[in-house]
């Protein structure tokens, strides 16, 4: 509410607003109320400015999402997905692939919900710095360019020399539903939701993906692959308006990933999308994927491996012709060797977690000459 008191004639604008803050395109409702004894002028000369300023700062700076940040530790590879009802526009030519900010072999950063380039350019000053994804966000929010940091959302991971780090942050001032969630190597974030729903699919699909890094980030964002996934796009029957894979090798450079795909209807289009943005993302990552030499992470030698119930792992050397000399590396989701065994037999079994270790793992198989001959993950329970 703005109130005006000039020459003991009063002026009081009732200003509500619900903005669904989003680029172009917003869903803008405002109601005035207002009442006075000179309304009109003093409306021209107060009241539009204002709305003016309002409408366009939310024009320029929202950015809302759903999204992941992710490292790989055994290739060291990072990368970022995501979607979201925005198109593109002149403020966001690539829509919702403005938010994400991947700095090969050390990090990732997504800044969105009320997106200020000012707070992604000073969280990616931080992390060069070497400050942890935990002091980044405690420090943008400090230190927020707008004096606003609780409208504002973070999904945050750094490869720490193969020890990944992991934070979110969500602004209570974020539009319903908010939330984030994340373990060592990823964080996934999302506003405007569904509901949580979304969030848990995107994360058991990327838990349970077999594959590349870009293969897991892929899966994850068609486990939100739910028209309405963020609300605003129920309407077009689709559950966003542009989406993003990015996945940079650590010898990357910056400016130049490994995988940078991105799909995005313009912001000002109408109806029913033809195709989920998604769909049409998962299309061009399939092509991407025909002309591009992936390292494929499956097992090289016909190898079998599963654990037990009692928390062992079998590694099945049958129907390998050779096998001595093998070495076995396991190692936990931090990239910590947990175990190192030389195989002596065609079936080997080992229990390398002395702590009562239970979760998802990962092994190299390595011939004499040092190279990696398998390589996998499973989980022990």
């Amino acid at each position: 509410m703005i109130s005006f008191l000039r020459n003991k004639e009063w002026l009081i604008c009732s200003l509500f607003a619900e903005i669904w803050e989003l680029g172009t395109g917003n869903f803008f409702l405002i109601s005035l109320q207002i009442h006075s004894f000179n309304t009109r002028l003093m409306f021209r000369k107060t009241c539009f400015p204002v709305i003016l300023l309002i409408f366009l700062s939310v024009l320029v700076h929202g950015q809302d999402t759903f999204s992941i940040v992710a490292i790989d530790s055994l290739t060291g590879e990072i990368g970022s997905a995501g979607a979201s009802c925005v198109g593109s526009s002149t403020y966001y030519p690539h829509g919702a692939a403005v938010l994400s900010d991947v700095i090969p072999g050390i990090g990732a950063i997504h800044t969105q919900a009320a997106y200020l380039e000012a707070n992604q350019n000073y969280a990616h000053d931080l992390m060069m710095q070497g400050l942890s994804p935990l002091q980044i966000i405690d420090s943008v929010v400090a230190n927020d360019a707008q004096n606003n940091p609780t409208t504002r959302q973070y999904g945050i991971v750094d490869n720490n020399n193969g020890h990944p780090r992991s934070a979110g942050y969500t602004g209570i001032n974020c539009s319903d539903y908010k939330n984030d969630t994340n373990n060592i190597y990823y964080s996934i974030q999302g506003n405007i939701l569904l509901g949580q729903l979304i969030l848990d699919s995107m994360q058991v699909r990327f838990l349970n993906t077999q594959g590349t890094l870009a293969d897991r980030l892929m899966a994850a964002l068609q486990g939100a692959k739910i028209v309405g996934a963020d609300t605003r796009c129920a309407p077009k029957n689709s559950s966003s308006l542009s989406s993003f894979l990015r996945v940079a090798k650590s010898t990357d450079p910056y400016d130049t990933l490994y995988c940078d795909l991105y799909m995005a209807y313009p912001q000002t289009i109408q109806g029913v999308l033809p195709v989920d943005p998604i769909d049409s993302l998962q299309t061009l990552y399939d092509i991407w994927k025909t002309t591009t030499n992936i390292h494929n992470k499956k097992s090289g030698i016909p190898l079998k491996v599963w654990s037990t119930s009692d928390g062992e792992v079998i590694f099945d050397f049958t129907r390998c012709q050779d096998y001595q000399d093998y070495m076995i590396k396991i190692f936990d989701l931090t990239g910590r060797m947990l175990q190192k065994s030389m195989v002596s037999r065609r079936t080997m079994s080992i229990r390398p977690f002395k702590s009562s270790y239970t979760g998802i793992c990962f092994y190299q198989v390595i011939n004499q000459g040092m190279a990696v001959v398998a390589r996998g993950k499973l989980l022990v329970k």
